[in-house]
């Protein structure tokens, strides 16, 4: 009898550090500081996986999301120095959303290598949950830049980080 291999699957590993790859783009259109904390998630991201890590994972997520606040107070959505504009805001909500789908999917790859393997036959598994975390993500996200939109007249910018901080609460909430 062998082993089971306990690592995530490859499937997971690669949307989880995808998305995270996302993330870190979108928030470079919008802040070159703020994508180099995403950039740091992203490598904390691969790290949680190749090392099994539940922490690490959530690590990542937070120095992520430490970026993406201080990309949108620094330099986009209308922060110091930035334009502020709708771009910048769907800019943010994607990367939001791509960090926030990462640690989800990341942390699901994680459990089913625990569960039942690297090995086992669990992709159509992990690309539902993908989907619907994506799904759940992309309607919150929608709900967050729709009420962005309607009270957009002379609000803070930290209505905005609410808004990003909402909707990662809310893709997690779902998991």
């Amino acid at each position: 009898m062998t082993e089971i291999d306990r690592r995530p699957p490859t499937t997971g590993v690669a949307f989880a550090t995808s998305f995270a790859l996302l993330a870190a783009v979108a928030t470079a259109a919008v802040s070159l500081q703020g994508a180099a904390g995403v950039g740091v998630a992203v490598v904390l991201v691969a790290i949680g996986l190749v090392r099994r890590s539940h922490a690490v994972l959530a690590l990542a997520v937070a120095v992520g999301a430490a970026g993406l606040v201080f990309a949108a107070t620094s330099g986009g959505a209308g922060g110091a120095g930035g334009s502020g504009g709708a771009g910048d805001v769907l800019g943010l909500l994607v990367a939001a959303v791509s960090l926030a789908v990462a640690w989800d999917v990341g942390d699901h790859a994680l459990s089913l290598g625990t569960a039942v393997g690297r090995n086992a036959r669990s992709a159509r598994n992990q690309f539902v949950h993908a989907g619907t975390s994506l799904l759940v993500g992309t309607l919150a996200a929608g709900v967050g830049y729709g009420t962005y939109v309607s009270a957009a007249g002379g609000q803070p910018v930290a209505a905005l980080v609410f808004l990003l901080f909402g909707a990662i609460v809310l893709v997690s909430a779902f998991r």
